[in-house]
């Protein structure tokens, strides 16, 4: 069934969502979380009188539209239904039935009036004809790219998705600015031989269509469950402490990562609680400005403007005081009385990962450096003390010499026995008399 992952368009394929009328393959699926919606309404039966005649239906990648039941039709979550379009009709997988889906009307603003009907189930015919036209897709997008390329046009075909009857194809593509593609709407009918709309997307969307892994290791949240493209700027970096780097802050679109705005709202009401990072201590020793802050920590570092190289890191509390005490007229204590790391204090470092070491990809038997340490117990300080690796190349030089010694004594011993043997033929033994 159509549901947007490596399966779609094969009708022993359902990846709806785990409920009582749902698919049980739905973690078999890559990509079937952000096409289908988690009934949670799925054992509550409503009353007969208010029960919602609307079911939500999606199609390939993340298109989805609702869709009236006129005929009562029994539907479930998988279904495979056609439903109307413009021209002819189109092939769907009911992903939301019940109540909730009046709920989700309401929050896109989807007028009842003007959704379209669904005509039936679909037949066996129609699926065939849905699967073939889907096949052709990928090809199509090649072709289309290649003929948009030969015309000088600055857009790319990003995917193409046909109609369950194949009436129609819908390009979507990508561009900077506006695209003048009469003659390209020419091109693509006289190839295609079926009607052509075009549909120009934004960068986000594109990598939704087109999926991938991200920089944290995982598959990408546009492609996996995010629906809503929620605006990000850099002020999201600057709440979070984040150096602003374009090239670890921006995601495969090229854009700001979404990410950015999970824990954005954590970060706003735990600086609430901080003095303006624009702080200046006036203390004994000196002005003091805001160098950095640590959300983590509620700490905030601090240094003098004659000494900038010097960091002190102080509580946001002692920070509050500091403040207090300056707004009435006096000076705060140093820095130094207040610090708890300075960076002008000398710190043990320690090389955890052993850049240094010459032997840090060689294995290292433990058990021969335990009974070497024995040894070295029990031997005297004034007797010199042998490495395992001396001990092995000296057994290996005499191994070596023991074998050498015993091929020369074996060879003189086959020389000898040869020189008999010539000496017996060239003076046989006399005969007795």
């Amino acid at each position: 069934m159509s549901c947007g992952c490596n399966s779609s368009g094969d009708s022993t394929h359902s990846c709806a969502t785990k409920s009582t009328t749902g698919c049980s393959n739905v973690d078999s699926c890559g990509n079937s979380y952000k096409l289908s919606v988690f009934d949670w309404l799925s054992t509550i039966k409503a009353p007969q009188q208010n029960k919602c005649s609307f079911v939500e239906v999606r199609f390939k990648n993340d298109r989805k539209s609702y869709y009236n039941n006129a005929n009562n039709l029994p539907l479930h979550i998988g279904s495979v239904v056609t439903v109307e379009s413009n021209p002819g009709h189109d092939i769907g997988v009911v992903s939301l039935t019940g109540e909730l889906v009046k709920i989700q009307m309401k929050k896109k603003n989807f007028n009842e009036e003007l959704s379209p009907k669904i005509y039936r189930v679909s037949t066996q015919k129609d699926v065939e004809i849905w699967q073939d036209v889907r096949k052709k897709e990928e090809s199509v997008k090649i072709t289309a790219r290649k003929i948009a390329k030969s015309l000088g046009l600055e857009m790319k075909i990003t995917d193409v998705e046909y109609q369950g009857d194949g009436a129609k194809a819908t390009f979507y593509y990508t561009a900077e600015g506006r695209v003048d593609f009469r003659q390209l709407i020419k091109e693509y009918a006289s190839n295609f031989k079926t009607k052509i709309d075009m549909k120009q997307i934004g960068y986000r969307q594109e990598s939704a269509k087109v999926g991938g892994i991200g920089s944290c290791g995982r598959e990408l949240c546009c492609s996996t469950w995010l629906t809503d493209f929620r605006s990000v700027n850099t002020n999201a970096a600057r709440y979070q402490q984040l150096s602003i780097n374009p090239l670890k802050l921006a995601g495969q679109c090229g854009k700001l990562k979404c990410c950015l705005n999970f824990e954005l709202d954590s970060y706003v009401d735990a600086l609430n609680d901080f003095p303006s990072s624009s702080t200046v201590l006036d203390t004994e020793k000196g002005k003091a400005f805001c160098i950095k802050i640590d959300v983590f920590k509620r700490k905030m570092w601090f240094a003098y403007v004659e000494n900038s190289m010097a960091w002190y890191d102080i509580d946001v509390a002692d920070v509050k005081k500091m403040i207090s005490t300056n707004r009435k007229g006096n000076k705060a204590a140093p820095l130094e009385d207040l610090k708890s790391y300075s960076a002008d204090d000398k710190v043990e470092t320690v090389d955890l990962i052993q850049e240094n070491n010459l032997d840090r990809f060689e294995k290292k038997n433990k058990s021969r450096n335990r009974n070497r340490g024995n040894n070295n117990q029990q031997q005297p300080n004034n007797r010199p003390q042998n490495n395992n690796s001396e001990k092995r190349v000296e057994n290996k030089v005499d191994n070596r010499v023991e074998r050498t010694n015993k091929e020369e004594k074996n060879n003189s011993e086959q020389k000898h026995q040869k020189k008999f043997f010539k000496n017996k033929k060239k003076f046989p033994p006399k005969k007795k008399e």
